[in-house]
């Protein structure tokens, strides 16, 4: 593969991604298309968790659960996760500015190394206290939790439950037998 030097890399900002047509992402002014619209399984995936979210932040009034936002990093810096947690959530409606507590990405063959590798930099980067990498193909998750800078896997999960902490905020068991259960 070839890799570029920086300055020969464009360098966008969220004023150019604004009129851009279609779905993109913009990760340190590099714009990255999205892929074509997600296959059924990926989409029942993604609202699983959502619903499942929803359902256990119902006590949790601090925060909400969140599907496909935009989430603004800094100025060249923009990501949809599949979906999110984020507490204390701003007044901003166009994007989210502020950093989520959780982070859902359902992998699909285009995304996966994008989002196993360099979002998952990203995100530690950017103090997301937990990446869930979901993988339709073998119906299990991973549940990352990030110590001192960096994610360490807190394991696999099929059928069993997952308790999230979002320190002083709120807590509740995920249950990952209800997102694969299509």
């Amino acid at each position: 593969m070839l890799a570029y030097k920086n300055e020969y890399l464009p360098n966008y900002t969220y004023d150019d991604y604004q009129a851009w047509e279609g779905d993109w992402e913009l990760i340190y002014g590099v714009p990255y298309a999205m892929s074509p619209a997600p296959n059924i399984t990926h989409q029942e995936l993604n609202l699983n968790i959502g619903v499942e979210l929803k359902q256990k932040l119902k006590a949790c009034k601090n925060c909400k659960a969140l599907p496909e936002v935009d989430w603004k990093i800094n100025d060249e810096t923009l990501v949809r996760p599949d979906s999110l947690v984020v507490c204390d959530l701003s007044t901003n409606k166009a994007y989210l500015s502020k950093t989520p507590e959780i982070i859902f990405e359902v992998l699909s063959p285009s995304t996966k190394s994008k989002d196993r590798n360099f979002k998952s930099l990203l995100y530690a980067q950017n103090d997301v206290k937990y990446y869930v990498l979901v993988e339709p193909a073998g119906m299990f998750a991973e549940v990352y939790e990030l110590k001192n800078g960096k994610y360490k896997l807190q394991g696999e999960f099929k059928n069993e439950s997952y308790h999230f902490d979002l320190e002083n905020v709120c807590t509740f068991e995920f249950s990952f037998a209800e997102v694969f259960d299509i």
